[in-house]
């Protein structure tokens, strides 16, 4: 029997977690939504790069 309630305190531990889990990560989407609604929309801030895309001959060995 101890057995069961140690499997049951683990599950209810782990769903505690992932709960958790799922709370922070909408947590950190919702600010990101967020900022980026804030954020003035010009073609600097959409890019991802902060330097234009160029592209490099490759390494020689």
């Amino acid at each position: 029997m101890f057995e069961y309630e140690l499997s049951q305190a683990r599950s209810a531990d782990l769903l505690r977690r992932a709960a958790h889990e799922r709370r922070a990560r909408e947590a950190v989407r919702l600010a990101r939504a967020a900022r980026h609604e804030t954020a003035p929309h010009t073609a600097q801030s959409e890019s991802h790069t902060r330097s234009p895309r160029r592209h490099r001959p490759p390494r020689v060995a």
